[in-house]
């Protein structure tokens, strides 16, 4: 803790009488002083007041990290092996920036053959570079944890497991599940607690003794309660949830938002529309204040559906001392292009500030198209919360020369 240091000044006032007396008498206080300086080893009486360190934690939250048939062949490089640095190049820096970057990882490493839509099964490569664009943390709840079946759920989580990549979602069992889950995230003097959660898995039964998450009211409020036990300085539900390609979240949505906050979730993170849906700030009764957003769209796909080539990155700040608040919330705009448009051998994410210079006119079209359609929209629906330009091309020409 800091200590702030208050001096305490002493006045004193001569008697009444004459001048020997009050010499007399303030002889009498100087050697009092001296004494009491000598014994408590200062020259200052000193009164300390404990002020509470404050603690700053930002958090990054991205969308669906997809891996379409494409995508895979862009990775594929002249030796067999595959890398995804290229597509990560121009979004690194920004997610490196967060004390913890968390996005969903919707496919599954179940190894060759690797398969697009509909059952997914990416390179381990694909994970790797994730992490080595920035990326802490995987949300492995969603509806193709289950496209390869039970060697898909229990690979991925090794996969992960072997990269030191933190994960939550999906369980190799019970056991597993009451070991690791609720998940605490503790960092910068925070404790935060994540919750992953989906609506379900394409109709393919979870394998057992596998577990996957599901969206149901009764597990969820059994978790929240084990969540607050943790003593938490927020509970963070990621939702699995919504209807594809529909930039406004549904009514269910909504209801289980509400709940979610009324249960003690104190922010909200949506995904699987694979569209952008609005996000909102909402201040309680007792002034504390709750992100809601209800889908982040994809990170990285082949989609090429009105709106699914764009999403959003979330920025929560949170701020501790006494107690935990946020600090600020923000939302960065990012689009992907494809090599058959791009003339690009990979797939590539880019921050929509991203200038004309560094990209292609077709580039430049379609990121102008996403922008032109999607403001107005947030303008219009987003509450609370701003957008905020990222990309600094002196920090991206120096990190490029470091690496």
């Amino acid at each position: 803790m800091k200590r702030n240091k208050v001096l305490v000044c002493i006045q004193s006032v001569l008697p009444r009488g004459g001048v020997r007396e009050g010499l007399f008498f303030l002889s009498l206080l100087l050697l009092s002083c001296t004494a009491n300086s000598q014994t408590n080893g200062s020259d200052e009486d000193t009164l300390t007041v404990d002020t509470p360190q404050v603690h700053h934690l930002s958090l990054l939250f991205a969308g669906d990290l997809m891996q379409h048939g494409p995508q895979i062949k862009g990775a594929l490089q002249a030796d067999g092996t595959y890398d995804y640095t290229e597509c990560f190049r121009y979004m690194k820096q920004e997610i490196s920036e967060a004390d913890v970057a968390i996005a969903n990882f919707e496919t599954t490493l179940a190894e060759k053959p690797y398969t697009g839509y509909p059952t997914f099964s990416a390179p381990d490569a694909f994970l790797r570079d994730c992490q080595k664009a920035g990326f802490d943390i995987m949300l492995t709840a969603n509806n193709h944890t289950c496209d390869k079946g039970k060697k898909g759920i229990e690979r991925t989580i090794q996969m992960m497991d072997s990269l030191g990549m933190p994960h939550l979602g999906s369980y190799v069992d019970e056991a597993a599940r009451q070991e690791q889950y609720p998940f605490l995230l503790e960092k910068n003097g925070f404790r935060i607690v994540l919750l992953n959660y989906t609506y379900g898995t394409n109709g393919i039964p979870v394998p057992k003794p596998n577990i996957v998450n599901p969206i149901d009211t009764t597990i969820m409020r059994q978790d929240i309660q084990a969540a607050k036990a943790m003593n938490p300085d927020a509970i963070i539900a990621f939702m699995h949830w919504g209807v594809e390609y529909t930039i406004r979240p549904i009514a269910s949505q909504v209801t289980m938002a509400d709940w979610l906050l009324q249960q003690g979730v104190t922010h909200i993170i949506g995904g699987h529309p694979h569209v952008v849906e609005p996000i909102e700030l909402r201040e309680d009764d007792n002034g504390e204040k709750h992100v809601v957003a209800y889908s982040l769209g994809n990170f990285v796909s082949n989609q090429s559906q009105e709106y699914t080539y764009g999403g959003m990155l979330v920025k929560l700040e949170l701020e501790k001392d006494t107690t935990t608040r946020v600090a600020d919330c923000n939302y960065s705009l990012y689009f992907v292009t494809r090599p058959a448009m791009s003339g690009h051998k990979q797939h590539r994410v880019y921050p929509v500030s991203i200038p004309d210079s560094l990209i292609t006119p077709a580039e430049a079209k379609l990121r102008n198209t996403f922008i032109n359609s999607i403001r107005p929209f947030f303008e219009t629906h987003n509450k609370n919360v701003r957008e905020v330009m990222t990309f600094d091309i002196s920090s991206f020409i120096e990190s490029e020369t470091n690496d």
